[in-house]
């Protein structure tokens, strides 16, 4: 995906709609529309024509704008085989493989269920979309799955290279690492990482893309494997926690209250 410039349109409060540009010919695929205008402003204003929607999952933010971009640019919607989306024009599940030739690029499909039941994410072996499943520094929210499956989900992700670039669906990560710290107080990298991030948002720069090496340093719910994180969790929840699931599902309920 090197050859691909990968650019970040900001929607709604804090949404992120990402842009897969093949500047040699201007054609794009457009990863969770969340709205049409700035989409559709972004293309007018750089002569660019989009090739393909993809979708993460359901929610609202991450479709709203397919109407709008659909009724100008006719083109293919790919959505979770699992979930219900206005407009979609091809389903697809874990493991297909999706060819993007307008842009020269290519992307498998990952189930990634807990936020969602159906939610997916696009990877290749440079950079992995993840909608709202991973976040920087932090996850989504346990909306329709179980803190099981978004555990497992989490898990997927950890497998792919340490040197994958991690496109996610909103500008969380200040908050998120917060909340890092709090777990891993005496963690150095997610103090510098905090710096990074803070240095970025002074300037009105996405904090994203970040690196798996990086999450997976500095990111509590891809660590529940690290005595420190769990033991931080069985001091919240006083609880003897002892499966990663748990020492998640533990860490889920601290931060939804945090």
């Amino acid at each position: 995906m090197n050859v691909l410039d990968i650019h970040a349109i900001p929607a709604l409060k804090d949404n992120y709609i990402w842009l897969l540009i093949n500047f040699n010919n201007g054609k794009l695929a457009i990863v969770d529309p969340g709205e049409a205008e700035p989409v559709l402003d972004y293309l007018s204003d750089n002569r660019l024509e989009p090739t393909v929607i993809l979708i993460t999952h359901h929610h609202w933010d991450h479709v709203n704008g397919i109407r709008d971009i659909t009724r100008q640019f006719s083109i293919p919607v790919i959505t979770p085989a699992d979930e219900t989306v206005t407009g979609s024009s091809r389903a697809v599940s874990d493991g297909e493989s999706i060819e993007l030739p307008d842009i020269n690029c290519w992307l498998n499909v990952m189930h990634v269920p807990g936020h969602t039941l159906g939610a997916v994410a696009y990877y290749n072996d440079s950079a992995v979309f993840s909608g709202d499943t991973l976040f920087s520094g932090g996850c989504g929210r346990v909306f329709e799955g179980t803190a099981a499956q978004m555990h497992a989900s989490l898990n997927k992700f950890k497998q792919l290279p340490d040197s994958t670039l991690l496109y996610c669906g909103h500008e969380y990560s200040s908050a998120n690492l917060r909340f890092a710290a709090s777990v891993e107080p005496e963690n150095v990298a997610i103090r510098q990482r905090q710096q990074q991030v803070d240095r970025l948002r002074l300037k009105g720069k996405p904090t994203v893309p970040t690196t798996l090496a990086v999450e997976k340093a500095t990111n509590p719910f891809l660590r529940c494997d690290q005595l420190q994180v769990a033991a931080a969790a069985r001091n919240y929840s006083n609880t003897n926690l002892q499966a990663e699931h748990k020492v998640f599902g533990a860490l889920r309920a601290w931060k939804d209250n945090f």
